[in-house]
């Protein structure tokens, strides 16, 4: 290692991996390393992975073979994350100038793994089993954004859906006190955070290990910190959502009015195949309870087309599903085997070309619908948080409140300050986005 100890990470995946990083790069920081820009800058290159999809250990082991000759002028590598936990040894024998191999449960032991690693030890692991009770907490997250910021409450998952590779790479389900993520939350307002996003591979199945707030209430008692005035949680599970949590978001005004609740298909027969714990009926009376809210609340989802087994007649009412619940996006996939899951056992007897026919006429319905529903929103006036600028084509770059792009055009001559909240007037609309004026 240069005595410098610079080190370079990217980032794969979703947005637990990316708040893992956040503190991850605290975590070396407050060790004594200095974040750099380029793999070749620094001493010690890190890449933080994600095996939700299609060949995702394959695209890591290509990384690395395109980064091997550093290795020769002294660099070290490691592996992070979910691919790291689920090869584990492999990786050595597959990349063996990869030096350090970390899943994310075992992030809380990165000081020493660093100090092995200084040592000159050429084969660190950090690789827990599911039985592991700690979280990763630390005072020192490197936050990238400085007006939103995410804080992780719940980590692990116990669900095993049948595709689903989570519950092997990231542990059991395991929570943190309620008084911890109250804690930190208060330290981000008084940073001068004003959004806030709790993150859990299934955020609602929050478990308060002091017993003291169920999830709602703990939604509401970020919502009420005075300074933050946006909260957001992601991702919810169907089974553990509960009604007290669209009364919360009626009640608390800082609660975001947007629920992103996965479905992933409208069979019941199939949602039984993918082991999710809920049939399409039981899904709809949620459903039933955020179209029952005092303000309008947005709706997402993710859905997979072509499971192992899905008929056209399924697949049908999935589609049927769009248009009786009327989503405001989607996130669709075709289905494709994980290592260790169920369903690598299963016959897989659905033609790439039939996914492939399927996913699209998903897509094509579900942007009608957008298209219908973004368009309700003309001559509406609606708040939004500022988030860039788009040069190009002279605009404003906001999000509202439900969680849609808003880009808008201002008279004003100075332009408004990224992470400033403005009303806006909307004037046009597209299938994922919204036109508007400021006023």
């Amino acid at each position: 290692m240069g005595s410098t100890k610079t080190f370079y990470i990217e980032t794969f995946g979703c947005q637990m991996n990316v708040h893992d990083s956040e503190k991850v790069i605290g975590t070396l920081e407050k060790q004594g390393y200095t974040k750099v820009e380029t793999e070749e800058a620094a001493d010690l290159i890190l890449y933080n992975t994600c095996s939700i999809r299609d060949k995702a250990e394959q695209k890591v082991f290509n990384r690395l073979n395109d980064y091997k000759k550093l290795h020769r002028q002294g660099k070290r590598f490691g592996v992070l994350g979910c691919v790291a936990q689920q090869e584990g040894q492999k990786i050595f024998e597959r990349a063996p100038y990869v030096s350090l191999v970390s899943g994310s449960a075992s992030y809380r032991k990165l000081p020493e793994m660093l100090v092995q690693l200084e040592q000159g030890q050429n084969r660190i692991t950090g690789l827990d089993d599911r039985q592991t009770e700690e979280t990763f907490e630390t005072e020192f997250t490197a936050r990238s954004n400085p007006h939103r910021g995410y804080i992780t409450i719940i980590e692990g998952c116990d669900k095993f859906c049948a595709y689903c590779v989570v519950p092997y790479t990231r542990g059991k389900e395991r929570s943190r006190t309620s008084t911890s993520v109250i804690a930190e939350a208060r330290r981000m307002a008084d940073a001068g955070y004003t959004e806030i996003q709790l993150l859990g591979q299934n955020v609602n199945s929050y478990r308060d290990t002091e017993g003291k707030r169920s999830f709602a209430e703990l939604l509401a008692a970020i919502g009420e910190i005075a300074g933050i005035r946006r909260v957001r949680f992601t991702t919810s599970h169907p089974r553990d959502f509960t009604r007290d949590i669209v009364e919360a978001i009626d009640a608390v005004p800082a609660l975001c009015d947007h629920v992103h609740l996965p479905i992933q298909s409208g069979s019941s027969r199939v949602l039984h195949l993918m082991q999710r714990e809920y049939t399409c009926e039981q899904y709809l009376e949620r459903i039933s309870w955020i179209k029952s809210a005092r303000r309008p609340i947005s709706m997402t989802t993710d859905i997979i087309a072509g499971f192992p087994g899905e008929t056209p007649a399924d697949f049908e009412q999935t589609i049927d599903l769009l248009t009786e619940v009327q989503y405001d996006a989607v996130f669709a996939f075709k289905y494709s085997p994980r290592p260790n899951t169920p369903a690598i056992t299963m016959a897989d007897s659905i033609p790439e070309e039939e996914k492939s026919s399927r996913l699209q006429v998903l897509l094509d319905r579900q942007r009608e619908i957008q298209r219908a529903n973004y368009s309700k929103h003309i001559g509406e006036t609606v708040e939004v948080m500022v988030e860039g600028y788009n040069s190009a084509r002279n605009q404003i770059i906001g999000r509202t409140s439900q969680n849609k792009t808003l880009n808008f055009t201002t008279s004003q001559p100075i332009l408004p300050a990224t992470g400033s909240y403005l009303p806006v007037r909307v004037t046009s609309s597209f299938p994922n986005s919204l036109v508007g004026e400021a006023i």
